[in-house]
């Protein structure tokens, strides 16, 4: 079977796989060339992370795709229930990146609190000539301990951000329209504790969080899940991080509040119109920035490959058994 890893795949995994008898390619392919090169080297399996898009034109012009895999979370990059119906096998990675994706909410956390995104643009151009204004103007920081953390979806990355902002002496409160969850196990010096976390609407939660993530797509309708309104209830100078998906957010009044001062800051690895992202966010001072890094880490992308090597070979058995 051939395989092809349009956005890469760790070293371990992809001599796993060779090591399987699996033929497996690993150089980039551009969008608009993937068409050709899939039925030119007559791919059978097709891995992706988010870079790489999988439309109905694609799978309508690859008849031998016959399984798709997301190394990572979202699958918004997929038209999976179209491949589905086309007897395609699509499977993602859910759980190998969230302990990553929750440490960038942390160091976005930190950066924001002490205004260390604003001293990092400066102190290039100005640490010579400005180092006893920045100092006072970037000395008035915040700790986290203390502070109430509001989640928004509370899945595996949104459970493992709650475990480090616990860990930080952080209040946890969350909305999730399917999660009941009353405590979590968060591990301490060899053991597990059991800390409670309690769940709220998410109206109650812009009313009381002093910093905001989110871990959900837009809405089904399309729509996102904080928009003007939604800013509107928030505290006054509250911190929002965003490293789920950038239709998450109306950028529009997510800058609007920015300005205002009614967001104090933001953290954002992800945007709207990636890989270009607006320019006017990209400017904005109180805006700590990340290039949709969140599942980027060696740990976990050692752990995709080999669940992805471990899902191409299970399928692979399914389907030779299927023959036999």
């Amino acid at each position: 079977m051939r395989v092809h890893a349009n956005d890469g795949i760790s070293a371990p995994a992809k001599e796993q796989l060779l090591t399987e008898g699996f033929t497996i390619t690993t150089d980039f392919v551009p969008q608009e060339e993937l068409i050709a090169y899939i039925n030119k080297e007559k791919v059978d399996a097709l891995l992706v992370r988010s870079a790489t898009k999988v439309r109905k034109d694609l799978i309508d012009a690859c008849p031998n795709l016959k399984f798709i895999a997301r190394g990572g979370v979202g699958m918004d990059n997929i038209d999976v229930t179209y491949a589905k119906g086309k007897g395609i096998r699509v499977v993602n990675t859910p759980a190998s990146s969230s302990i990553s994706v929750a440490e960038l909410v942390m160091a976005h956390l930190y950066s924001l609190t002490r205004d260390l995104c604003k001293a990092n643009r400066r102190m290039p151009s100005e640490g010579c000539t400005a180092f006893a204004e920045m100092k006072k103007e970037y000395g008035k920081g915040a700790e986290l301990r203390g502070k109430t953390l509001g989640i928004i979806g509370f899945g595996r990355i949104g459970k493992w951000v709650a475990r480090y902002a616990i860990g930080n002496g952080m209040k946890v409160v969350y909305a999730d329209n399917n999660a009941t969850v009353d405590h979590l196990e968060v591990p301490f010096n060899g053991e597990t504790v059991r800390v409670g976390v309690k769940m709220l609407s998410l109206e109650e939660l812009l009313a009381k969080s002093d910093a905001i993530t989110l871990h959900v797509p837009s809405k089904a309708d399309g729509t996102p899940v904080l928009g003007a309104d939604e800013f509107a209830k928030m505290k006054p100078g509250v911190i929002l991080v965003n490293t789920a998906r950038g239709n998450s957010i109306d950028e529009d009044a997510l800058i609007a509040a920015l300005k205002s001062g009614k967001v104090k800051s933001a953290g954002l690895d992800v945007y709207m119109n990636e890989p270009t992202p607006r320019a006017d966010i990209m400017s904005l001072q109180n805006v700590s920035l990340s290039p949709h890094i969140g599942a980027a880490t060696l740990e976990a992308q050692e752990r995709i490959g080999g669940e992805l090597a471990e899902l191409l070979m299970a399928w692979r058995e399914e389907v030779t058994v299927g023959r036999g």
